[in-house]
């Protein structure tokens, strides 16, 4: 089929999406300590109290009813961290009765002692494509100039990055983009391993400065040719979803990695504090619409199906 077919008569995207990346959750099966009740950690999105109730593999299916998903990629919940194996396990489950999701990107700690163990438990999985551990570090893009570092160039956690390759295995980065210098480098010197960029690199407001300064990281990031981005996680603390918001900082991130290394990513039920999944999906068709038909199905679908390889959805 000519990817023209897929755009509709305003040219925007109509085909089959790929959401590569969104979490389900049993709150009341399964523990996700920063979930509980009793705790509130620092998040991106401010107060996600909201969040903290529980949104099983039907619930999704539900939000993005009639929307053209046609296959789906988890990620990791921050599940009991002392049972990484239990999570994957569970999403096998979810999967078998529901369809959802067609891949999963698992959890993993690199720098435990048992890590080796671990990666090969995950990778011997059906769903398993990915692992994300992430790396903490400068909090601020102060620290970061001042030569504050995350666990990306900690040498033990380093080691346990060098076994992904061997074990078929890509990695799913969560840093705030002043730490992304730190991922070309490790991107360059694991050039066998696929690095996923996730949350277009946790850009937390749209101040001019903060803008040009997260273009710089991104391209800096992108030169790395095993590096690929989610453009994900758009939502701002404090601030309406819109269009406009959103726009340019969409568009830069195809003109910076190129529409082949860029993948949508609802982040749900996460931004569904800000936006319905709908309305997520409206403002990316929108946004994308300026885009050759190839771009646009590449953003939705084909980055993801070639990263991930997910079962589609009924198959």
């Amino acid at each position: 089929m000519s990817d023209d077919l897929l755009l509709d008569g305003a040219g925007r995207y109509a085909g089959p999406i790929v959401d590569a990346h969104h979490h389900v959750w049993d709150l009341e099966r399964n523990l996700y300590p920063w979930l509980t009740p009793e705790i509130l950690v620092p998040h991106r999105y401010g107060d996600y109290t909201a969040m903290k109730r529980t949104y099983r593999a039907e619930d999704y299916l539900a939000d993005v009813d009639g929307l053209g998903i046609a296959a789906t990629v988890y990620m990791e919940a921050e599940w009991d961290p002392t049972d990484p194996l239990g999570e994957t396990r569970y999403i096998e489950e979810v999967h078998s009765a529901t369809g959802v999701p067609g891949a999963m990107v698992a959890q993993a700690w690199l720098d435990a002692p048992d890590v080796a163990a671990t990666l090969a438990a995950q990778a011997a999985s059906p769903l398993v494509r990915s692992v994300r551990h992430k790396p903490g570090g400068p909090t601020s893009p102060a620290e970061a100039d001042s030569g504050g570092r995350s666990l990306l160039s900690d040498d033990t956690w380093r080691a346990g990055y060098a076994l992904l390759a061997a074990y078929g295995l890509h990695f799913d980065l969560q840093t705030p983009w002043w730490n992304l210098p730190e991922a070309r480098r490790l991107a360059e010197d694991f050039p066998g391993t696929t690095l996923v960029v996730n949350h277009s690199g946790v850009l937390l407001d749209r101040h001019p400065e903060t803008i040009a300064r997260w273009r710089r990281a991104l391209e800096e990031v992108a030169a790395a040719p095993n590096v690929v981005i989610k453009a994900s996680g758009l939502c701002v603390e404090g601030e309406p979803w819109t269009t406009d918001l959103n726009r340019d900082v969409i568009l830069d991130m195809v003109r910076i990695f190129g529409a082949d290394r860029v993948m949508f990513g609802s982040n749900f039920p996460v931004d569904g504090m800000f936006v319905s999944y709908r309305g997520l999906l409206e403002t990316y068709r929108e946004v994308l619409s300026v885009l050759p038909a190839h771009d646009q199905r590449a953003v939705f679908a084909g980055t993801a199906e070639r990263v991930y390889r997910p079962t589609p959805l009924g198959a």
